[in-house]
């Protein structure tokens, strides 16, 4: 067989195979014989079947089967081997392919267009400089994660007055004229805060009450306009509050309140384990440490994103092969239409030359990503999962088994591999230009991605 690439341009060439009776003869005859043994037909013993009448039957099936075959697996040992960068699939040629007729041609001879993938150079220097976004650790952020920490480990006491804040407990029974309304509403282990309630005066007659006392309040006044929150406090259908405009008992049967863990050793061997850290001030660094490494990443994520425009600027004018892209991206979705197409080329195109740099630079640097990065990263983000609930002390043996689960998943898998490429991509390059460091604070940074 002789494959051959002619090309048209720098964007798009003709891979042509051409395929001579030597090239499949051996496994038409085998797959017919395959066939055989398997046929069974009126008149002969399975396996019986005269080869002639198998031929007649099911040879040009096998012909077309075992040819395309050995087009796709030529064709693409020819791009692989020939290490050709192509965009998107090939595709039919549309103007050299001759025709093709399998019950009269020995010979034959197939042309795929190629869209090939532009040629990138790009030199950086320190004369380059590109802005880096450092989120500053100040005491106030530090302040609010103590505070998150105390009341993440706090507990629950049981308390006999009402505060605000408080949750409280009791039966609510619907009221007619001062007295409990026969057939009316009534609710056991009711629940509610008066931190929620919407009207002050209804608040105020819970805070300060006593366990066992009996407020009578208002539930459309004090849940005004909230019908949802209503219908759920009495256990009613939210078509039926607009009904109920009287008043209620409540007796109080429990009051629980929240207190925020003690600032003293039991919580920092709670949040970072035990002996970890052994003072005030070292539980405040270690947070501070903590903090550090969870914005690390979106600070890279950030500098990449301020990357790019000085990437594609050195790279200059790319030139692709319109016609065949576009080709390609209206057969490989069918939900795709030429006009919707037409309209997303210019995104498309912007969003390829970017991925073709980074894929590049990852490639012309060496900057590849081995299995121990790919379980690392899957760790990191197992912490910072566990983080967001409090639990900064996990087991290694913990993140590693979560990290394995996190990785079966082949997208996330996929995803952790080219989040785990851009974090080296982004390590390289913050030593190949120059920083043009920024601090800032939490808020600041966020607003960046709003822009």
């Amino acid at each position: 067989m002789n494959v051959s690439l002619k090309n048209i341009d720098a964007t798009k060439g003709i891979v042509k195979l051409e395929i001579v009776k030597a090239d499949y003869a051996d496994k038409v005859e085998k797959s017919l014989r395959s066939f055989r043994q398997k046929a069974e037909m009126p008149g002969f013993r399975k396996g019986m079947v005269p080869m002639g009448m198998v031929k007649k039957m099911y040879g040009k099936h096998v012909l077309v089967e075992e040819i395309n075959k050995l087009v796709s697996e030529n064709l693409y040992n020819y791009i692989r081997e020939n290490k050709l960068n192509i965009l998107g699939e090939p595709l039919p040629n549309e103007t050299e392919q001759k025709e093709i007729n399998f019950d009269t041609q020995e010979d034959f001879e197939f042309c795929f267009d190629v869209a090939l993938a532009p040629e990138i150079k790009i030199e950086l220097s320190k004369n380059d400089k590109v802005p880096y976004y450092q989120v500053n650790i100040d005491d106030e952020m530090i302040g609010k994660q103590v505070e998150a920490y105390q009341a993440n480990f706090g507990t629950y006491d049981q308390v006999e007055d009402v505060e605000e804040k408080d949750l409280v407990k009791g039966t609510v029974a619907e009221l007619e004229n001062g007295s409990p309304k026969e057939g009316g509403i009534v609710v056991e282990e009711a629940v509610l805060m008066p931190m929620y309630i919407k009207d002050e005066a209804e608040k105020a007659k819970f805070i300060g009450a006593k366990k066992n006392s009996v407020i009578v309040f208002n539930p459309n006044k004090a849940y005004e306009g909230a019908e949802a929150e209503i219908a759920s406090f009495l256990k009613v259908n939210k078509e039926a509050v607009s009904g109920i405009t009287g008043d209620f008992s409540f007796e109080i049967t429990e009051v629980t309140r929240h207190k925020n863990a003690e600032l003293n050793q039991e919580l920092f061997d709670k949040v970072f384990g035990e002996g970890v850290v052994t003072s005030e001030e070292e539980f405040k660094n270690k947070i501070r440490e903590a903090l550090a490494e969870q914005f690390t990443p979106q600070s890279d994520f950030k500098f990449l994103v301020d990357a790019r425009d000085l990437l594609v600027q050195k790279a200059g004018e790319l030139s692709f092969a319109e016609d065949l892209l576009k080709r390609w991206l209206l057969v490989a979705n069918e939900k795709n239409t030429k006009e919707k197409i037409d309209e997303e080329y210019p995104r498309i195109i912007e969003d390829l030359k970017y991925q073709l740099i980074k894929e590049n630079l990852v490639k012309e640097n060496g900057l590849k990503v081995e299995d121990a990065d790919i379980e690392g990263f899957a760790k990191r983000v197992a912490k910072a999962q566990f983080a967001q609930y409090g639990m900064l002390s996990v087991p290694e043996d913990v993140l590693a088994n979560y990290a394995k689960d996190i990785l079966k998943n082949k997208q996330t898998l996929q995803n952790i591999i080219d989040r785990a490429v851009e974090e080296k991509l982004a390590g390289w390059l913050k030593e190949q230009v120059e920083l043009d460091t920024k601090e800032v604070t939490a808020d600041e940074f966020n607003k960046l991605f709003e822009e």
